[in-house]
This record gives C-alpha cells, sequence and structure tokens, in this order.
C-alpha cells in the first residue's frame, strides 16, 4: 500500500486580501492532511498563490505598481493566513518563482512538440475577473453590460491572436478517462456537471494572450504570455521539481491524490488539467474534489458587492480552533454554506464549551480529586463500559472510509454523537457515588479518560491546538498521534501522573 499522500488548495489569486472562502478551503485541506498523517501517511500539503494574468497586472497599475512588487504584498497576506490558519502545509509556491516558470515552459515545450499547441486568432469573450473564456450561451445582458451567468463578471469582447490547445480532440477521450475513472470528480453533482459539459462538445482553448505581458512568455515567441491557468495548474507540479521526473518529490507524491477546490474553478481542474496533463503524457491526479461557497447571506462574497467576511475578524472574537471547528462541522461538504453568528456561538458553547471542553474539566477534575491526578488501576471492564469503549473499533474501517471519500460529515457526526454517549456514560455510572467500591470507581475514571483521548485524536485534525492541550495532559505528543490506538482500550498506563487542564473554550452569553 502506498503510504504518501500529496493534497493541494486551491492556488489563490492575490488580487485582493484573503477571505473566509480562501480559509475554508484552506481548513478543508489541512482537515485532511493532518487525518492522513496521523492514519501513518507521509503527507504532502501545498498551497500558495497564483500570481500572473491580466487581472493582476490591472490591479498592480492601478496602484501604480509594479506587479512583482504588488504581488510581494499580496503573496504575504496569504502566506501570514496561513501561519493564522495553524495550517500544516509542507509548501507554499508562488508562479512568479524560477523553479515554477521552468515547470510550465517545459510542459509548453512538449505540448506544442507533440502537436498539441497551434497559432491561431481568437475572438471571443473573456472575463479578466475569471481569468476565463466564455461562449455565447454562457452569457447574458445585464442592463447594458454582458456578464457570466456562472460567475457573474464582466466580459470583453477580444480579439487578438492567440496560440490554441487543441481540447476538442480530448473530447471523447476525457469521457473515456471519467468511465475509467469514477470517483475522478466528487461529490457526484459536480462530475455530472462536468461530463454534461464535456458530452456537449468541446472547443480548441486560447492559451496564450498579446494584449498584456504580466506572465511567464511562450519559450518560442516572446511576444505571447502563456494563458494563465495553464500557468497556474502547473503549480502543482512544480512543487514537486518537475520536469525532474527522478527527483524524490515528484517520484513519491504525483499523480496528486486530492485536489481541493471551489466549484468555481471546476472545469479548468476536471477539464483543462487533465487533458494538458494527457496530453504531455503525465498522469492527472486521482481526485478533484470541488466544495461550494461560503456564502455571506444567501450571496458568494465578492469584492464588487462589499460583502466579503474577514475570517480575521472572526478569529480575534472567537479564536481559531472554533472556526475551524464550526466551518467543518456546519457546512455540508460539497454543498455551500455561510457563516451565521447565532449559529457560531451556539455551535461553540454546545459542542465545544458543553460537549467536549466540560467532558474533559469534568472527568481530570473527579480524577484530581480522587485518585491524586493519576490513571488509576482498574477491574474488569462490565458491559457497559465495552459497550462504549468498543465504539470507536467497531466503527475504526467506516472511519477511515469517510477520510478516503472525503465523508467530512460523516466523520465529524461520529465525534459529536461519541462525546453525547461519553458525556452520557460518565453521568449514568455515577462515580461519585462509586467512593465505596474503589475498583468500579477508578474503572469508570478509566473508562473515561480512556474516551477522552479516543475522541480527542479524532479532533485533532479539525480543532489541533485544542486537542493537543489534552493529549499533553495524557502525555501524547502531536508526532506520536497514531490514529489505530482508537482500537486500544487500555492505551493508558496505570500511574501516569495527569497535569491539570484549563478552561478550553469559554461560553459565550448570547442575546435571546
Amino acid at each position: 500500500m502506498n503510504k504518501n499522500y500529496y493534497i493541494t488548495t486551491p492556488i489563490y489569486y492575490p488580487s485582493a486580501k484573503p477571505h473566509m472562502g480562501h480559509a475554508y478551503s484552506s481548513i478543508i485541506a489541512d482537515f485532511f492532511a493532518r487525518l492522513k498523517r496521523i492514519q501513518g501517511f507521509n503527507v504532502y500539503f501545498l498551497t500558495g498563490t497564483d500570481e500572473h494574468g491580466q487581472k493582476i497586472q490591472r490591479a498592480a497599475e492601478k496602484k501604480k505598481m509594479d506587479p512583482l512588487i504588488f504581488c510581494d504584498e499580496i503573496s504575504k497576506t496569504f502566506r501570514d493566513l496561513s501561519d493564522t490558519l495553524n495550517l500544516s502545509n509542507n509548501d507554499f509556491i508562488r508562479t512568479t518563482e524560477t523553479r515554477h516558470a521552468i515547470s510550465v515552459e517545459n510542459l509548453w515545450n512538449i505540448l506544442e512538440k507533440k502537436g498539441e499547441i497551434y497559432l491561431s486568432k481568437y475572438s471571443g469573450w473573456y472575463s479578466v475577473s475569471d481569468e476565463a473564456f466564455y461562449s455565447e450561451n454562457e452569457i447574458e445582458d445585464l442592463n447594458g453590460t454582458k456578464k457570466s451567468i456562472t460567475s457573474g463578471s464582466k466580459v470583453e469582447w477580444v480579439e487578438e491572436e492567440s496560440y490554441f490547445f487543441r481540447l476538442s480532440n480530448w473530447q471523447d477521450k476525457l469521457i473515456d478517462f471519467y468511465d475509467k475513472n469514477p470517483d475522478f470528480i466528487l461529490p457526484e453533482t459536480r462530475k455530472n456537471e462536468v461530463v454534461s459539459f464535456v458530452k456537449s462538445g468541446l472547443k480548441d482553448l486560447s492559451v496564450s494572450r498579446k494584449s498584456f505581458n504580466w506572465g511567464i512568455k511562450v519559450p518560442s515567441n516572446k511576444d505571447h504570455v502563456i494563458y494563465v491557468w495553464l500557468d497556474a495548474l502547473t503549480n502543482y507540479l512544480s512543487a514537486l521539481n518537475y520536469p525532474n521526473k527522478s527527483d524524490n518529490l515528484y517520484k513519491s507524491f504525483w499523480p496528486a491524490d486530492l485536489h481541493l477546490i471551489g466549484k468555481d474553478i471546476l472545469r479548468f481542474h476536471a477539464i483543462y488539467w487533465p487533458a494538458f496533463l494527457l496530453a504531455a503524457d503525465i498522469d492527472p491526479p486521482k481526485r478533484v474534489f470541488g466544495h461550494g461557497w461560503i456564502l455571506s447571506g444567501d450571496e458568494k462574497m465578492s469584492k464588487s458587492k462589499g460583502n466579503i467576511l474577514d475570517p480575521l475578524e472572526i478569529i480575534d472574537t472567537y479564536g481559531l480552533d472554533p472556526l475551524r471547528y464550526y466551518l467543518i462541522k456546519e457546512v455540508s461538504f460539497g454543498n455551500d454554506g455561510n457563516i451565521s453568528q447565532d449559529k457560531l456561538e451556539s455551535c461553540i458553547n454546545s459542542d465545544l464549551a458543553n460537549n467536549y471542553g466540560n467532558l474533559c474539566q469534568r472527568v481530570l477534575a473527579f480524577c484530581d480529586k480522587n485518585a491524586n491526578s493519576e490513571v488509576p488501576d482498574i477491574a474488569t471492564f462490565t458491559d457497559d463500559d465495552k459497550l462504549i469503549l468498543d465504539q470507536y473499533s467497531n466503527h475504526y474501517d467506516n472511519l477511515i472510509k469517510y477520510s478516503d471519500n472525503q465523508d467530512v460529515n460523516l466523520y465529524i457526526n461520529f465525534i459529536v454523537e461519541q462525546l453525547f454517549a461519553a458525556n452520557k456514560y460518565f453521568n449514568d455510572q455515577e462515580p461519585w457515588k462509586k467512593k465505596n467500591d474503589k475498583l468500579r470507581m477508578n474503572t469508570i475514571i478509566y473508562v473515561a479518560l480512556e474516551l477522552i483521548r479516543k475522541v480527542t485524536i479524532l479532533l485533532y485534525p479539525i480543532i489541533p491546538s485544542s486537542s493537543l492541550k489534552v493529549l499533553k495532559i495524557l502525555h501524547i505528543k502531536e508526532d506520536k498521534i497514531d490514529f489505530e490506538t482508537i482500537k486500544d482500550n487500555n492505551y493508558l498506563k496505570k500511574g501516569l501522573k495527569l497535569s491539570k487542564l484549563d478552561i478550553l473554550f469559554k461560553k459565550i452569553e448570547q442575546n435571546d
């Protein structure tokens, strides 16, 4: 079994500061990266910024800045966001780096040499905001302005000399690829959208521009800049030191296991990207997952609408782990979701403060008072003890399957159920009434400590900082977290001294 795992976020377009949509993609990717690591995988987790194209050039010109200096400043905000979100990424790539340009030029040369690229003239609708080409049936006229139906972005009529990629030749081959790799696109609804679009007919794709110069030049014709998406998508390869296929990173991690993206860039990743790769005799990634948008009210966030949600403001108010937990639990993964202050506060109070935090506080405080803050000696487990402890081993295979299939909500639903069950167990067993039967009281304490350990391991990929505070008390270091140990009912060693736990999550006073 291959124990290497390569996961990527979308490569972010730094024309403006990061918003909640960027945070969501990154947090979800970090969740999977951490989960795979504790499952024993050697994970390579990539994020970064896509810094070329007309949109960037115009944004820099508007500020009277050199495009690279503009990108240096904006890209830094995304790099800083990675730190703020406590991401465990191995690399942060910028498309303005030399290593990336080498990869893009190599891919272009292969496609050109194989006859997959030819020079002609482009005329059609183009969105600078989306860096995307649209056909007549994909645009609409709103008050005299032509806009993309899907994104709502303004489109412009463009006529210029352009290189084209023979995408039309790959229509049947892509359908065949989707058939042979049924899990390449998830969720299923996204796959159906892509297959329908491809079956409706593919036209050759313009892959260069002459009307601006901010980008990687076509190697054989410096008058042309390589289309930003052919440029940007190649980041997934350039981070692995492609075209050096003998490099250990490339050999270990390509093809990528999971490209995690927003649904608005699905076409680029699920149609153009595999076509480019197949045409260059490079294996496509194993999976592209198109998640939904984080909405502001009922609308997609956009700079023009002025409805951008700033993740930094929410983190400053509520903390990082509560935001991570809320986004992973309350947004149905694959569908659109939104941030609600009331729901966020309720989630913090009910799930984090009451169900998890209070469980840890109660059990550890009782252990301190009645077992000298040590893991106690125990009697034989009763049927009630075994029933709740065995939930983890009984569901172990399902939990692995959830992570493999990106079933985020099923994974976290199991955690919530077990938190309720653990609290109920401690209440029902009433160890405070068993002080005359010390072995039974100690056994209840032990079972409760084991339940805390097991559920905290499951929570670690979601709320890493808070989980590590609890695991530290149990003397489990971050690099020693082992997912498989949730099956072990006797992991904690008798006599282990437990330290004190501060309040994990403070309850929030909510208005009625």
